[in-house]
């Protein structure tokens, strides 16, 4: 009995100081996105070990090809991205160059007034549905801060799979941004 009041403590205080060496978890936020098109970007990652992880991201006004809502066009679209994360950097857990293939799922539409030269007759506004099912591959770098704060900038290419979002813009789909992160 002494032996394991003994050994519990201990076994107990190593489990507790390696549980908070590692960290698992990830938030993290698009700022330059935010920035420059008032497109919010949150994501999580949750780490399998040094060199993985898998990703869900939630992209609110997600804007395809970084077009613009000058004048009466406006995006109310939403989307979900899970993906995978292969880091290559061999200096600190999870970082340096990284690949991500990913899947998304953008729900919502995209509204713009009728141009009267070509629709007289129709004086409201033309709707795109958005929601379309998209496979893509993107890369990045992330610097890694004492495994506590992480900063990098990342690009990703899509396609998606709507014939009405590929009629409107186009099938090939572009998102870039520079992420600020947290680890925990």
């Amino acid at each position: 009995m002494r032996k394991i009041l003994f050994v519990l403590p201990i076994i107990l205080f190593q489990f507790g100081f390696l549980q908070s060496q590692e960290k698992f978890n990830e938030v993290k936020f698009n700022i330059a996105n935010t920035i420059a098109i008032a497109s919010v970007e949150l994501g999580y990652e949750r780490f399998i070990d040094d060199h993985q992880s898998l990703e869900g991201v939630l992209l609110i006004n997600d804007r395809i090809n970084y077009h613009s809502e000058k004048g009466s066009r406006e995006f109310s679209t939403q989307s979900y991205k899970l993906g995978y994360n292969y880091y290559f950097g061999e200096d600190s857990p999870a970082s340096g160059l990284y690949a991500n293939p990913f899947l998304k799922y953008r729900t919502g539409e995209f509204s713009e007034d009728a141009p009267d030269a070509l629709e007289p007759e129709f004086s409201g506004d033309i709707i795109t549905d958005m929601n379309t099912f998209m496979i893509g591959l993107g890369g990045g770098y992330k610097w890694n801060f004492n495994n506590t704060f992480v900063l990098g900038p990342f690009i990703n290419i899509a396609r998606n799979f709507s014939e009405e979002v590929k009629d409107r813009f186009s099938a090939i789909e572009f998102n870039a941004g520079f992420n600020v992160g947290y680890r925990f």
